[in-house]
């Protein structure tokens, strides 16, 4: 017996398996095979369902212990929060001394309150691994909340200042 090709239509032609006699014909006739029936399913709603992949950057969860001390016993810094996104889970730190923006992640913020644009804090910096070329804020406390916006606790309750 020689060995069929059949074709799939839009696709590209597909050998049907040999059985163990080398015949490309299943021993049983498919009629005869149980399948169970399928049944459309709806999909169960996620929470996370249209959210990013999570960011590879070292969060306090992900820092290694000897990361969170070497930060820790660190010098301290002061800046302005350039921006925060709550949404995101992040933000930036114009640094007082000048250089480059630093990133602050949403797990290294302290306090009661989410930061906005204008607040001074003080924070620490970590190196961000694999090559610790870069840096991000770590402890990041809010000094100085800026006066005449409204700041929003985490709890999700707005003050204005």
């Amino acid at each position: 017996m020689s060995s069929e090709v059949t074709p799939i239509q839009g696709s590209r032609p597909v050998t049907p398996p040999l059985n163990s006699a080398g015949s490309p014909h299943s021993p049983l006739p498919a009629e005869s095979l149980h399948l169970p029936a399928c049944r459309h399913r709806d999909r169960s709603p996620s929470p996370s369902r249209g959210y990013f992949i999570p960011s590879p950057l070292p969060t306090r969860r992900t820092r290694t212990c000897s990361a969170t001390v070497r930060a820790s016993e660190g010098p301290s810094y002061t800046g302005v929060c350039k921006y925060f996104l709550r949404s995101k889970g992040h933000g930036f730190i114009t640094p007082s001394d000048g250089g480059n923006d630093i990133f602050v992640h949403i797990s290294d913020v302290e306090g009661e309150y989410v930061p906005v644009e204008g607040d001074e804090v003080s924070y620490k910096i970590c190196s961000i691994p694999p090559k610790n070329e870069k840096v991000q804020a770590v402890e990041v406390t809010i000094t100085h909340l800026k006066p005449g916006s409204k700041h929003e606790t985490w709890a999700g309750h707005v003050v204005s200042s």
